[in-house]
């Protein structure tokens, strides 16, 4: 039985390999592409991003909701976020998926599957055969609002009145000035305007 030369076993290795691999282009992933519309964020591009890093949508998409702790839902090719997310958050937050569940540790290749072994999640590397239990990175921080936001209405106490004669209210860091108010009191305060550490607000009839 005549031996396979070099170039035909070569040849042989190569139709093995995955597509991803046989190709030798580099890695890519689509920059996060964001659009603000009032009190959304859309991420337009979303299924680009989901297809070139060969993962399930809707883990993706539970995985960023979970990181950006925001509510959301994919819309055909792209996802719509609840409040104001930045393309940087999303980069930073497909970037923490990618190092965790497709980047292999061995190769640093991206051509790597998800198989499920006793329940424990498990990311195989086509590349180098390479195998290792998923285990999730430092959480990243959540989008959180600030305490106290301009347009917005609190329930807060008259903790004391001032030199002029306007109530004088505390939220965390913020000293909250409210005309008509007093000492003692639990109202409702439409916050008008915060410079610094210092907020001024009227008295809410929502």
């Amino acid at each position: 039985m005549a031996i396979p030369s070099y170039d035909a076993l070569l040849q042989r290795a190569k139709q093995a390999l995955p597509q991803a691999l046989s190709t030798g282009e580099r890695f890519q992933i689509p920059e996060a592409e964001i659009v603000v519309e009032g009190k959304t964020t859309i991420l337009r591009n979303f299924l680009d991003i989901v297809e070139a890093i060969r993962r399930d949508p809707n883990m993706v998409l539970t995985y960023l909701l979970r990181e950006l702790g925001t509510a959301g839902a994919q819309d055909g090719r792209r996802v719509v976020f609840k409040g104001k997310v930045t393309g940087q958050q999303v980069a930073d937050r497909v970037k923490s998926y990618v190092d965790t569940y497709v980047m292999c540790q061995e190769c640093g290749r991206p051509d790597t599957r998800l198989v499920k072994e006793d329940r424990v999640a498990m990311l195989e590397c086509d590349a180098c055969g390479a195998r290792r239990p998923v285990k999730s990175v430092k959480k990243a921080a959540k989008v959180e609002e600030p305490p106290l936001v301009e347009g917005k209405v609190y329930e807060l106490m008259i903790q004391d009145i001032g030199k002029k004669g306007d109530g004088i209210a505390k939220l965390d860091r913020y000293v909250i000035y409210v005309p008509g108010t007093a000492k003692g009191a639990i109202v409702k305060v439409h916050i008008e305007k915060i410079a610094g550490t210092v907020a001024f607000g009227r008295i809410s009839l929502e």
